[in-house]
């Protein structure tokens, strides 16, 4: 039997922090530049991601930061861990790389790290990934998701075409973190307050009266309500899968290790229970 190749462990980009802002109460942006980009690219994804690398506490690493030697030499508690965050912008002019950070306090690993970040500290990433860009030949277009998919639904109404039909719906907590963006599409802003999350934003889509004609969907955040607007749009409204770029971000009582441990799994079933409940083709 021939041998699997190995695989292949990324190279890590090596970024600074250039500056941060704090957008609102729960959103802080963090802009990376530096030499070390000079290598780095994006393409015409709105949805382009990349996986920060933090180091365990108290652990060096030998330079050059070698992911495969650490994997080789460290035991794994000592590996980095990664948290996935989506690229706001990239200018590749000023080789300049935007990420919003949602803050919830002391509450998990990349949010506390950004609150505090200063100018000039050193950031290590992998990436970018990404595949979902606004479709130009569709008839129109539905954007819905919580803060975490915020950054992305940002980007991609900035890249709308002009005059595209655009439905868009964002969940937040409260009026406080709505943002402005260099789009005149219109978003409806849902404040959550004391609601589970999710629950305004599949109220506001399945009260949404869809237009005619193609549709082409980005739908991400909690899995819970990502679930639900997926069996909406698959199963009643039959909208074909390559149509709809739909993914749960994190899950509620699950950090990112754990949420990315499972996902597999939970997309696998979410997609058979679908298909069972699809109405067969007439």
């Amino acid at each position: 039997m021939a041998e699997r190749p190995a695989r292949r462990t990324p190279k890590p980009h090596s970024a600074r922090v250039v500056r941060t802002e704090r957008l609102t109460p729960h959103m802080h942006r963090v802009v990376l530049g530096g030499d070390g980009l000079a290598d780095f690219t994006a393409g015409t994804s709105t949805d382009h991601y990349v996986k920060l690398l933090f180091g365990a506490e108290g652990v060096t690493y030998p330079e050059p930061f070698d992911m495969a030697q650490i994997r080789e030499e460290f035991p794994r508690e000592q590996w980095p861990v990664t948290r996935t965050y989506t690229v706001r912008a990239w200018d590749p002019v000023l080789r300049e790389l935007t990420l919003d950070f949602v803050i919830h306090g002391d509450e998990g690993l990349a949010g506390p790290w950004a609150a505090r970040v200063r100018a000039g500290e050193l950031v290590r990433f992998l990436g970018p990934g990404g595949a979902y860009a606004p479709d130009t030949e569709a008839d129109w277009h539905l954007l819905a998701g919580d803060e975490s998919a915020l950054p992305a639904i940002a980007a991609s109404l900035e890249a709308m075409p002009d005059g595209a039909q655009v439905r868009a719906f964002v969940e937040v907590s409260g009026p406080e973190e709505e943002q402005k963006f260099d789009s005149d599409v219109e978003v409806v802003w849902l404040h959550r307050g004391d609601r589970p999350v999710g629950e305004a934003l599949v109220a506001a889509v399945q009260g949404l009266e869809f237009p005619a004609g193609r549709m082409h969907a980005f739908v991400h955040g909690e899995a819970g309500f990502v679930k639900e607007l997926r069996r909406l749009l698959r199963v009643e409204h039959q909208i074909p899968r390559e149509d709809i770029s739909i993914s749960g971000y994190w899950r509620l009582g699950h950090n990112e290790d754990g949420w990315q441990a499972a996902k597999r799994e939970w997309n696998a079933q979410v997609e058979a229970e679908q298909e069972e409940a699809s109405p067969p083709p007439v």
